[in-house]
């Protein structure tokens, strides 16, 4: 198998063969005792640990059961398909087109029925406007260096977020810093009506909308990486250059952990919209908004 171009899928897959050798020497086997074990060549169990051939689902399990690490096999199993896709450098993945990046995650957003969200920065995708995801994305073509058709792609992240409108099962949970309400996106009118739209989309069913306040006194976590979980399955981090997708159970259990931590710190209801509705009269140039 090529070696990835990407450093940090190296990185992993090397991770998970290291673990693997671990286990072989912490059951106390050689190479080929495990290999006489699985019904492999020594060769193959040689290449699986220097990272040259990457296991199987099946070569894992069966590596586990051979070293009486059962429960470790899962977490392994994960690491490993998550390999290739963990690490998604931006300007890749929008070669070919930023409405096109919008587009991939329908799959993934109709397969889900629980999204959390957390943004230190930004108002997340699903409470955006079009106008502010304009600005947005037409910053990051710029700076990625790839075409610039923010307009097109604006217009299908909107299409996109009507799920939050649609009736079902799905719950949509969003911690956001009150930082994300106060940097500026786009003109004074669009940050207004960006701002807006947040005051009546927190007021969805289906939708919990938590802030948490700069001046919030002890704060026990501080404000991390942008973030998203989808469902119990997926934990997906927002870098500058990438997205990285992680699978792996105790990782994702990490984030849930991190988000419900930072979910207990904001505030809601009265006090959140308190604090959207300070965020727009401290616009320039902005009138009182009516609050519904």
């Amino acid at each position: 198998m090529p070696v990835s171009p990407s450093s940090s899928a190296q990185a992993a897959r090397e991770g998970v063969a290291r673990q693997l050798r671990e286990l072989r020497q912490d059951a106390g086997l050689t190479i080929v005792q495990l290999a006489r074990v699985c019904g492999w060549s020594h060769s193959k169990v040689s290449r699986i640990e220097n990272s040259k051939t990457p296991p199987s689902s099946a070569d894992i399990v069966a590596w586990c059961r051979a070293c009486a690490a059962d429960g470790q096999a899962a977490d392994l199993v994960a690491r490993s398909r998550d390999v290739e896709t963990m690490y998604q450098e931006w300007r890749k993945r929008a070669r070919t087109g930023l409405r096109q990046l919008q587009s991939s995650y329908l799959q993934l957003f109709q397969a889900t029925r629980l999204f959390r969200v957390y943004s230190p920065t930004a108002i997340p995708g699903l409470l955006q406007t079009e106008g502010y995801t304009r600005a947005l994305l037409s910053g990051n073509a710029r700076l990625l260096g790839i075409p610039d058709d923010s307009a097109e792609a604006a217009a299908a992240r909107a299409e996109r977020s009507q799920i939050i409108h649609q009736a079902g099962r799905r719950r949509f949970v969003f911690v956001l810093e009150e930082s994300a309400l106060r940097y500026q996106l786009g003109s004074s009118a669009d940050m207004a009506a960006q701002l807006g739209h947040l005051l009546t989309a927190g007021a969805l069913p289906a939708v919990s909308l938590g802030i948490i306040p700069m001046d919030t006194p002890g704060r026990t976590l501080w404000p991390q990486e942008i973030f998203h979980l989808y469902d119990d399955t997926l934990a997906s981090v927002e870098l500058l250059s990438a997205e990285v997708n992680i699978t792996q159970p105790s990782e994702v259990a990490l984030y849930e952990a991190a988000f419900e931590e930072l979910r207990s710190m904001a505030v809601y209801g009265a006090a959140a919209r308190a604090l959207v509705v300070g965020a727009i009269e401290a616009l320039p140039g902005s009138q009182e908004p009516e609050v519904a």
